[in-house]
């Protein structure tokens, strides 16, 4: 009788329904960089991991962790030079008024303690979203999830609301004139909550709006739905999970291109370049004033080694310059990317920022009818020819490419010809 595959193996001790990439799972054992290889010494190009921000295994990041758990790695209630320093060095990094930190594990964790915190500080319970998100698995965050599939019924004290996307508006709309159009949804979903009783707590949003396939918004649209919440006596969380540590290239974190700061901004997934490492940033007064009615703490988030590997993670952004990589790369790859829209009628639309891009599938111009399946068959036969993208989308048709920090053109290139590729087999 042969040995059950390692699949059958996953299937009986962690479910049938725990998800996998690929219409046929990739078993990886190694990484290394922007590469990953399987069991049989196949390498794959990464074009979709953001954890890795300074690539697999990068070698300052796992000496800085191994040097710390072989010096020391204690529970977060005892004094510690490093954690206090990689705290002063990340809040540095943000606008005033954000100068303090919270650490967790995850970005569910930072995302639930900010929901903690914007209800204390409102009053109110209220939250707003978007109507294509995921902010997090926690139940609360379960509840305000609209992206994917989940037991949980949306919740009373929630209101979805759509983001703007200028390729999607009619033709002659100009940028204003859409943000006034969204706006108005924004402030419809706080009438609707007062309305109910209901006193608004947060609007919580990515600012590049990842989920959502990464939509080209008009230029005033967050700083309006920032201020429309604040007048409502809410707060304004911006997730920056995917689109923070120079994943855009212009800037350290997604909101600073949208000329406005928030109250509270949540961290992860790149923060510790696969430790779990997350966390966010507000100011210090409402951090206090919480402090005074609950005491929050976390085991495991901001330990020595948590803190010793978001210090080296901040290195090797600033010693090997991958904001400007992110840049300069990132606008080859948009470039390259343009021209397989004028050879591909598929391509309705190309978007995205530094090194993070989406491209949009679709059966026909005119209506932009969404090219679901099309966009599966891309994803599963760059699989088979060494590069690993993904899918997003309400209409699972806008291809997601999110490789590294450390890519180069020439990665770019293999990237750009194997998708050429796999476009012209549809």
């Amino acid at each position: 009788m042969p040995e059950d595959t390692l699949l059958q193996r996953r299937h009986r001790v962690l479910g049938s329904a725990s998800p996998l990439f690929y219409d046929k799972p990739l078993h990886l054992v190694r990484g290394e960089g922007v590469w990953l290889f399987d069991v049989d010494g196949r390498r794959y190009l990464d074009v979709y991991n953001n954890v890795p921000c300074v690539g697999h295994c990068n070698p300052h990041v796992v000496e800085a962790m191994h040097r710390q758990a072989m010096t020391l790695n204690i529970h977060t209630r005892y004094l510690d030079e490093n954690v206090v320093r990689y705290a002063e060095r990340l809040t540095a990094t943000f606008a005033e008024p954000l100068d303090t930190a919270m650490f967790t594990c995850t970005g569910s964790e930072a995302n639930e303690l900010a929901l903690r915190l914007a209800r204390f500080a409102s009053g109110g319970t209220g939250i707003i979203v978007s109507d294509y998100n995921y902010h997090g698995n926690s139940a609360s965050l379960a509840e305000v999830t609209t992206a994917l599939p989940s037991p949980e019924p949306f919740a009373a004290h929630a209101r979805a609301v759509p983001i703007p996307c200028l390729y999607h508006a009619p033709a002659g709309t100009s940028e204003a004139e859409l943000t006034e159009q969204y706006a108005a949804n924004i402030k419809a979903a706080i009438a609707s909550m007062q309305a109910q009783g209901i006193r608004p707590a947060a609007l919580l949003i990515d600012t590049l709006f990842a989920n959502e396939g990464l939509p080209r918004v008009p230029a005033g649209f967050v700083a309006k739905a920032a201020e429309l919440i604040r007048a409502a006596g809410g707060l304004f969380i911006a997730d920056e999970v995917q689109s923070g540590f120079g994943r855009t290239g212009d800037h350290l974190w997604g909101h600073q291109a949208h000329a406005v700061v928030p109250d509270i901004v949540t961290l992860g997934k790149p923060m510790g370049n696969g430790y779990p490492l997350a966390g966010l940033i507000t100011h210090k007064s409402l951090v206090e004033a919480f402090g005074r009615s609950a005491m929050y703490f976390n085991t495991f988030g901001g330990s020595p080694v948590a803190a010793a590997v978001g210090m080296a993670v901040l290195d090797v952004i600033e010693d090997q310059q991958l904001l400007s990589n992110a840049q300069s790369v990132g606008a080859y790859v948009q470039q390259r990317l343009q021209s397989l829209a004028s050879k591909h009628s598929i391509i309705g639309d190309v978007r995205g920022k530094g090194l993070f891009f989406a491209m949009e599938l679709v059966r026909d111009h005119a209506s932009k009818e969404p090219a679901g399946a099309e966009a599966r068959k891309v994803v599963n036969d760059m699989r088979e020819n060494g590069v690993l993208i993904s899918k997003i989308g309400a209409g699972d048709n806008i291809l997601k490419l999110r490789p590294p920090l450390v890519f180069s053109r020439d990665h770019a290139d293999l990237f750009v010809d194997t998708l050429d590729s796999a476009l012209s087999a549809i």
